[in-house]
């Protein structure tokens, strides 16, 4: 591919920098996406809405919620599964007064049927948050996920949980500002379209390539502060450690399969820029 040699060269320069991992910067602290508009799903777990979100959609409700809102599904729309915790009240004596309360207990979850804004049709409603939606209009490389056919949308996100996802030929979610997550994930989705990721593999291979991916797409974009070279050392470093690989030997050992999903995404931006 015509831009291997500028990832390799880009990834090289990442690599002389991990040599010395006590000069690197600091890593970047995530930018948590909050969604503020009053779309019901925002209420909803971080994971029910990262769901929702790669799912493609910007707004999911149930049947009747959308019959509020004034709007129907579809005929012939299917629905998808969100997981809703059962609770039920206990009586229990209080340590601290010694009287009779009753408490919510979590004994479960059960699914519930949902659907996204552009499975129904009807009454038009508010639009999501602006702030959110034109920053993911705003992504570098945005255009090469649409070539794939791969949604991309927002969730908010919180300390401790998953800051992006990619799902197999489905999407991209979101849930930091942070171009270097987008990047990890946009490289995940080369790495699929190139047939090398798996299931099944050790997850400090595709962890790595997706790390170090995202670090030289951004660098190869002249963003080397967004690429977090930091983070992504900190990051390769718990996965391939995990294992009881050294950080720079997992880099050299995925160092082509890195390369070639950067120059995949970059060959397919080209190809995108000449078209138009």
């Amino acid at each position: 591919m015509r831009f291997y040699g500028k990832a390799e060269t880009a990834a090289n320069s990442v690599l002389r920098a991990f040599q010395n991992p006590q000069s690197l910067p600091a890593a970047l602290a995530p930018i948590f996406i909050r969604r503020r508009d009053g779309v019901p799903c925002r209420s909803w777990s971080w994971s029910n809405q990262m769901l929702v979100a790669l799912m493609g959609h910007s707004d999911a409700r149930g049947f009747r919620q959308w019959q509020e809102a004034g709007r129907k599904v579809r005929k012939g729309e299917k629905s998808f599964p969100i997981l809703v915790p059962c609770t039920k009240r206990i009586v229990r004596e209080s340590p601290e007064t010694g009287q009779e309360e009753r408490i919510p207990v979590l004994y479960g979850f059960k699914s519930a049927a949902v659907f996204g804004l552009d499975q129904t049709e009807g009454e038009p409603i508010p639009v999501a948050d602006p702030d959110a939606e034109n920053w993911l209009q705003s992504l570098p490389l945005l255009d090469v996920a649409q070539e794939w056919n791969l949604s991309v949308e927002s969730y908010n996100g919180r300390q401790g949980a998953a800051q992006g996802r990619y799902v197999h030929g489905s999407g991209i979610a979101l849930g930091v500002e942070n171009l270097s997550t987008w990047a990890h994930e946009l490289i995940h989705a080369a790495d699929d379209r190139l047939g090398s990721l798996s299931a099944f593999e050790r997850k400090w291979r595709k962890e790595t390539v997706a790390e170090l991916g995202g670090a030289v797409l951004l660098c190869c974009l002249g963003q080397k502060h967004d690429a977090d070279l930091g983070g992504c050392w900190q990051y390769i470093q718990s996965w391939s450690r995990h294992d009881g690989i050294e950080p720079i030997q997992a880099c050299q050992r995925m160092l082509k399969r890195t390369c070639d999903a950067v120059a995949l995404i970059l060959e397919t931006a080209e190809s995108l820029s000449v078209a138009a």
